[in-house]
């Protein structure tokens, strides 16, 4: 008679607690090419990876609930969001099937025959067997120059300035992104790699990309909050069975934004009835809105606070108000 794994005794037990606790999963959105993401994902853009606080926060979300994980080459993430999914997956929480990893593609890499290289470099930073969604982080490319200054050709990605400017403005390089997306779809073939999506592009991108290629990306991540809620885009995406990500979705306090809506007296007053906080608010708004929400925090209680934005809804008033806020 065949006995359990210590693993699968505690995957077992995990489940009985969740469920004991009242835990639950969130829902998931079914991609255009049949996977299923997670409609809420853990944000690392802005984590300290050197003191294992994005390790600490990947750990801290997978225990709340979250079965999603959005990193970037750019973040400086990719290790800790791998070994904090290792991690729990070596505690018998979950398998590698049961997370839905995103990174992305950094723009000193859209050359086509840069994009593959920079992939991998991707995948051993999360060592994690395969990516569920490869992103293109910008459709703009920037010149791709030695971080040193000089006119040297940078030979590895180590060597690469990735924000090259020149008097302060950006130096950009003259590649399609057309072709460096006909290069990502050749990925797909590799097997280590499940779907292929983009980032920060606006409706006249998405139709030149659409027109001209053959696969279409499963989603468009952009700044998405009551402030910019993106609902040409996020109509336009939906018509086209194409999911929108919301980055940044509680809002950019950091850089300055005035108004914001989770700051307002209004935004206040309706997470009060709901005994909700703002956040929670301000997050349902853009998932009642049809998108993907990826908060991004390291604080435990935030993270469990922010993931709990399934279990009430918002009025068609309360909508009304949230709506106000857009592009204050």
């Amino acid at each position: 008679m065949s006995t359990l794994t210590d693993a699968a005794v505690r995957r077992i037990l995990f489940i009985f607690v969740a469920i004991g606790c009242g835990e639950a999963l969130a829902p998931t959105v079914r991609l255009n090419n049949g996977l299923e993401m997670p409609a809420i994902g853990l944000g690392t853009y802005l984590n300290t990876a050197q003191d294992g606080e994005c390790e600490r926060a990947v750990r801290d979300a997978i225990d709340a609930g979250y079965r999603h994980i959005d990193t970037a080459f750019l973040y400086g993430t990719e290790k800790e969001v791998g070994n904090g999914i290792r991690s729990k997956i070596a505690e018998g929480v979950i398998r590698r099937e049961d997370v839905f990893v995103v990174t992305k593609l950094w723009s000193t890499f859209h050359k086509p025959d840069q994009v593959a290289k920079a992939f991998q470099r991707s995948f051993d930073n999360l060592n994690l067997t395969y990516i569920d969604l490869y992103l293109m982080h910008f459709p703009l490319a920037y010149k791709q120059l030695h971080k040193d200054g000089s006119s040297r050709v940078p030979q590895s990605i180590d060597d690469v300035n990735l924000f090259p400017t020149v008097n302060g403005q950006p130096i950009y390089d003259d590649i399609d992104f057309v072709d460096t997306w006909r290069a990502m779809e050749d990925l797909l073939r590799s097997g280590y790699v499940r779907s292929i999506g983009v980032s920060n592009f606006d409706i006249p991108q998405m139709e030149r990309l659409l027109s001209e290629t053959s696969v279409r990306p499963v989603t468009n991540q952009v700044e998405c909050h009551p402030n910019l809620d993106q609902l040409p885009l996020i109509k336009y995406c939906r018509d086209r069975d194409i999911s929108v990500t919301a980055y940044s979705p509680l809002g950019r306090p950091y850089e300055g934004a005035n108004n914001l809506a989770i700051k307002d007296p209004k935004v206040q007053a309706i997470a009060a009835a709901h005994n909700k906080t703002p956040a929670q608010v301000v997050l349902r708004y853009s998932y009642q809105n049809g998108a993907i929400v990826i908060p991004k925090s390291t604080n435990q209680q935030r993270i469990k606070e922010n993931f709990n934005i399934f279990d009430f809804n918002l009025s068609p008033e309360e909508m009304s108000v949230l709506h106000g806020f857009n592009q204050q």
